[in-house]
């Protein structure tokens, strides 16, 4: 392949001076999620090189002392004079924004980032950055901070490989935090190995000494299997892939027997978490092929909707185009309006012949969504039974619900506590203004196993369902939140513990966008009161007692262990765990959706074996286990 990559193709848009001053602009937030998009837009850059051909490794190492390596054996950024700026085309890459192959369509085909501002904002928000090259039979580096360049580009050595290698240390002036979480980082690498098939990525992390190699002969189509590894598939994968109009566009598909639809979208390896054109191509015509074969083959006398074709359904919708237009350079929506009619067509004239060459999958499909319709049907009536007619209108609140006086959800707290012992403490220590309390009784139904129709019959999710005032299923609006931080509140036992992981899979199957929009939290009650004469200190963890022992002394030291909330009392309940000074909260957030959904598959699923492997393989890291 003739490698004419060279600085006459980079070109030069603009300079870099906004990036360091407002980086939200360009990275999305200066958080965690903003601290990991710098490595995926270096990452990018090299996936780049692999869809060209040009590249068949990428390595990423997370060091020591904070700092990021990623290399790759592509081509190699370009060394020579850019012929307008008068210095090497790395230099122009790593200081100009908008600078780089990308805009034109010879040099990158298909490519990610096609802003084309990546790596010189990485190199704005870093403390230290090296560029290390290797071409054209020789070695080159260069250094920068704060995206200057510290020293002339300089040949270091001779070698017979090419590629790049980006290391940066952010900058801690510009970052709330600086500490890359190696999950988050590999969830997001492995999503790139399986959207690109045969592409080897390591991640490496070198404070933990831990390790993972993704690469995936199949491709997306690996993708559905490791979605529905722990689920019980219906069928075997069904595998789409059509070049169209220069669009290259995946589809791979397969229902399993449970209830929840698990759809992953993207755009030129970018994870579109709102969708877009593709996605809303593929859902129109999925219902209608759906439609239409149940048509003509008279499985139906009503039409199926968009909901009852997707339950039970894990899909991976893949496409890449020459020249993708995002919504923001976070890319989190595709808007190509004729991306939709080219994915429409082809999933309608692809499914249309799997449907008839394959009457036996048609048949487990069209059945398994005319299922999913009767049911949404007794949804419907049962929803009915939670509605009310406005948010707050009090008179239709559950009766177990001690509202708050407050009426602001955005200074509204509600605490789902176990048990009715603990709820009446929570609500006589509770601040009224703004605390509400609502205690259930036992266990709530594992929503994980069960149907809308199934959850809308049982008193308890009910009760959690008006309480909120969002409503739920196709009719959630989170716009409706009657509180911005709801609390799960249990015992720190066994029982509790099972308790809070019922609720958040309820949270998580039915009301995701409230653990989205940062609205889920949990309660961490103490274990013990240690006491000695007039001190007194509440431990929260196991791994704190020794310490605050050795503090009081080893003598006349009073150990209360709290197996309950129900053994607080109002004022200790607030001092401890309802207070806004001193209580300690957890909030829930979905770093990997992926392994989220696999987690709550193995914990609450119906299959035996993974959750007992799961166990096996984590009882060791349980410390104290206190029954």
């Amino acid at each position: 392949m003739e490698d004419d990559y060279r600085a006459d193709k980079i070109q030069v848009l603009q300079g870099l001076d906004a990036v360091r001053k407002r980086p939200s602009m360009y990275i999305g937030d200066v958080g965690l999620r903003g601290l990991h998009h710098l490595i995926y837009e270096v990452v990018d850059n090299s996936v780049d090189e692999a869809l060209g051909g040009f590249c068949t490794k990428i390595q990423v190492t997370i060091h020591t002392d904070g700092s990021v390596s990623v290399i790759d054996d592509g081509r190699g950024i370009p060394v020579d004079m850019h012929e307008s700026l008068g210095i090497p085309a790395v230099q122009v890459v790593m200081t100009k924004l908008h600078a780089g192959g990308k805009f034109n369509n010879n040099t990158y085909k298909v490519s990610g980032g096609l802003h084309g501002v990546g790596i010189s904002v990485v190199n704005a928000l870093s403390e230290k950055l090296k560029v290390q090259i290797a071409r054209d039979g020789k070695l080159f580096e260069q250094d920068y901070s704060r995206g200057e360049p510290q020293n002339e580009l300089k040949e270091i050595g001779s070698t017979d490989s090419r590629g790049t290698k980006i290391t940066f240390l952010p900058d801690t002036e510009i970052f709330e935090s600086t500490e890359f979480h190696f999950d988050t980082v590999s969830a997001r690498l492995r999503e790139l190995a399986f959207l690109n098939k045969s592409l080897e990525i390591t991640v490496k992390d070198e404070r933990t000494d831990s390790e993972k190699v993704y690469m995936y002969e199949g491709g997306i189509r690996s993708f559905v299997e490791h979605l529905n590894k722990n689920k019980n598939p219906l069928h075997d994968v069904i595998y789409i892939e059509k070049y169209k109009d220069n669009v290259m566009i995946e589809i791979a598909m397969q229902y399993n027997d449970g209830f929840n639809e698990n759809t992953y979208s993207f755009a030129n390896n970018i994870n579109t978490i709102e969708g877009g054109t593709h996605l809303t191509g593929f859902k129109t015509s999925l219902t209608r092929t759906l439609n239409n074969y149940s048509d003509k083959n008279k499985m139906n006398d009503s039409k199926l909707s968009s909901e009852d074709v997707r339950e039970g359904l894990s899909s991976v919708i893949s496409v890449k185009l020459p020249e993708p237009k995002f919504e923001g350079q976070t890319k989190t929506k595709l808007g190509n309006t004729e991306i939709k009619g080219l994915v429409d067509s082809v999933v309608s004239s692809e499914l249309s012949t799997f449907l008839e060459e394959n009457p036996q999958v048609a048949k487990i499909i069209i059945g398994k969504s005319l299922q999913a319709a009767k049911a949404r049907e007794a949804a419907r009536k049962a929803r009915d039974l939670t509605r009310r007619k406005t948010v707050f209108e009090s008179s239709t609140l559950p009766g177990k619900l001690a509202d708050c006086s407050n009426k602001d959800p955005a200074i509204s707290e509600l605490f789902v506590v176990e048990g009715d012992s603990a709820g009446g403490s929570a609500k006589q220590g509770r601040n009224r203004e703004f605390q509400a309390i609502l205690p259930l009784k036992g266990k709530i139904l594992n929503v994980e196993k069960s149907r809308l129709t199934k959850l809308l019959s049982n008193d308890e999710i009910v009760t959690i369902i008006t309480a909120l005032g969002t409503g739920i299923g196709d009719e959630f609006n989170i716009q409706k939140l009657r509180y911005h931080k709801i609390v799960l509140l249990a015992d720190a036992d066994v029982d509790g513990q099972h308790i809070t992981c019922l609720a958040l899979t309820f949270f998580y199957r039915y009301m995701v966008d409230i653990i989205k929009e940062g609205h889920l939290y949990i309660a961490q009650p103490p274990l013990y009161k240690l006491k000695r004469g007039n001190s007194e200190r509440y431990v929260y963890f196991e791994s704190e007692k020794e310490a605050v022992l050795k503090e009081f002394g080893s003598d006349g030291v009073g150990v209360q262990r709290y197996k309950g909330l129900g053994e607080m009392n109002p004022d200790q309940l607030w001092e401890t765990t309802l207070n806004p000074e001193s209580r300690m909260f957890r909030k829930v957030t979905i770093e990997d959706a992926v392994k989220a959904d696999e987690i709550f598959t193995i914990l609450m699923g119906d299959q035996v074996e993974p959750r007992r492997d799961f166990i096996t393989e984590y009882a060791k890291d349980v410390i104290n286990i206190d029954i």
